[in-house]
């Protein structure tokens, strides 16, 4: 009786054991990974390196500058362009009266006047003038115009003047019809949008000296 419970307990007992360890063995291999084929493995390691390789190789682009913007500079022309304004201001034709000063033509006494004013570049123009009398003469300088500027300034009222100086040629109708050396100087100023008054000292060396002083005012064109 003994002998037989003794049996049936290590029979028992060693199916035990061999139900455990069959249990052991295939947690054992669940828990294991499966591993990677070699040449799977090589060839993903060659795909990495590769797209490392080009993005090492692949050039950046370089960091642009801003672009800046530059204005050509401008120059005055010189292009001639007859009836243009001048820096002194704008061309004009106007009457006045010259009043006599020295002389023995019609420059040097008093008499109606057609004066004008014709811009040709910035600073340039001519200032054709004939002065009406028993003895016309007429005068044509070319003058350099300067820029105009204020004389003065209280506030309410602004007064601006263009200077210019000049030379040319008087031409005298007389008995003694001659043509003699003129210089000229003389001040514009503006008096409306539309209206310049003039000024001018006029000398010419015909016969003799002759000097007169032209006022007149001007309509702009």
């Amino acid at each position: 009786m003994n002998a037989s419970l003794l049996k049936r307990t290590i029979a028992f007992l060693g199916c035990t054991a061999v139900i455990f360890s069959v249990n052991s063995f295939k947690k054992a291999q669940a828990q294991t990974p499966n591993p990677v084929p070699a040449d799977i493995a090589q060839n993903s390691n060659k795909h990495k390196a590769a797209d490392l390789q080009a993005q090492t190789l692949t050039p950046q682009p370089a960091p642009t500058e801003p672009q800046i913007e530059t204005t050509p500079e401008t120059t005055p022309t010189t292009e001639i362009a007859p009836g243009r304004a001048t820096r002194g201001g704008s061309s004009y034709i106007g009457v006045g009266g010259n009043i006599g000063i020295s002389g023995e033509t019609g420059l040097s006494e008093g008499s109606f006047a057609v004066i004008s004013k014709v811009g040709l570049t910035n600073n340039l123009s001519v200032r054709p003038a004939a002065l009406i009398n028993d003895d016309t003469v007429f005068l044509i300088p070319a003058t350099i115009d300067f820029p105009v500027a204020s004389v003065t300034n209280t506030g309410e009222t602004q007064i601006s003047a263009a200077p210019y100086l000049g030379g040319g040629v008087a031409i005298s109708t007389d008995d003694d019809s001659n043509v003699g050396v003129l210089l000229t100087g003389g001040v514009d100023v503006p008096i409306a949008n539309q209206v310049t008054g003039n000024a001018s000292l006029n000398v010419s060396f015909l016969d003799d000296t002759n000097i007169g002083l032209l006022l007149g005012v001007g309509y702009n064109f």
